[in-house]
């Protein structure tokens, strides 16, 4: 895991010469800080790194939402269909996204989000992977904590906001960092509908330096490695509440 990093640094710094050496140069000869300058300044980036960090805010704080709302009501409120429509949504997984592409984009266009931010952010908000993962986890919190606070004479919404979401904090941050990951490096999504250079993403702007004949190496390496440090920084800062999510989150009631 380690050695495609290296790889990716290295590049970075790279003359196009050296990118194409053959052996491979694995510590470049000078190291040119200047690859980073030109990446800059080929692109706004500034823009579309607040691009990325809006969509991506949106939509993790979205899904979070919705995600522990359904995983709450399958998990512990009692209503008809309630196994049966859990089944269904949960298959709904099992649908490749290229099935669902062009569906998709004729709803979009008939809504007229495109080249607009909501046809990245609203698609995103709803997942069943995230319901199943915080409702496997809600499913192992002892129900003694909502009988205790039906007693006091708290609602189903008071146990969900008061009971089940702070004592769900490691799965809410283990889904928060799928959630971010995903939407972070999300190349389809923006490319089928964002054109105007002004809403694209990151991962569209790191695209430009791929031409039709001839592709700039080491100043896409530099953007790589912009790219890249967010998520690298994101995951280690929350790398054990995520463990304890995953591992939680597994455990049957």
């Amino acid at each position: 895991m380690i050695i495609p990093f290296f790889w990716m640094i290295s590049s970075s710094l790279k003359s196009l010469n050296e990118m194409y050496a053959f052996p491979p140069v694995w510590i470049p000869g000078r190291l040119l800080w200047e690859n980073y300058i030109y990446m800059f300044n080929s692109a706004p980036w500034g823009k579309f790194l607040l691009n990325t960090t809006k969509i991506t805010l949106l939509v993790v704080v979205g899904q979070l939402l919705t995600c522990s709302m359904g995983a709450y009501a399958f998990a512990r409120l009692k209503f008809p269909g309630r196994d049966a429509l859990f089944t269904v949504y949960l298959a709904t997984m099992m649908i490749p996204y290229q099935v669902t592409m062009i569906p998709t984009f004729k709803i979009i266009k008939s809504l007229g989000w495109l080249n607009t931010h909501n046809a990245l952010i609203v698609p995103a908000l709803f997942s069943a992977f995230g319901t199943f993962l915080l409702r496997q986890f809600f499913l192992t919190l002892p129900k003694e904590l909502e009988q205790s606070a039906m007693i006091d004479g708290c609602s189903f919404p008071q146990i969900y906001r008061h009971i089940m979401l702070p004592n769900a904090k490691p799965a809410l941050v283990t889904l928060a960092i799928f959630i971010f990951m995903g939407t972070w490096n999300d190349f389809l999504g923006p490319l089928i509908y964002i054109n105007k250079l002004e809403l694209k993403t990151l991962t569209l702007g790191l695209a430009t330096f791929q031409g039709t004949y001839t592709t700039q190496w080491n100043y896409m390496m530099a953007g790589a490695v912009i790219v890249t440090l967010p998520v690298l920084l994101v995951y280690f800062l929350a790398q054990r509440h995520f463990v304890e999510g995953v591992v939680m989150s597994g455990i049957k009631e």
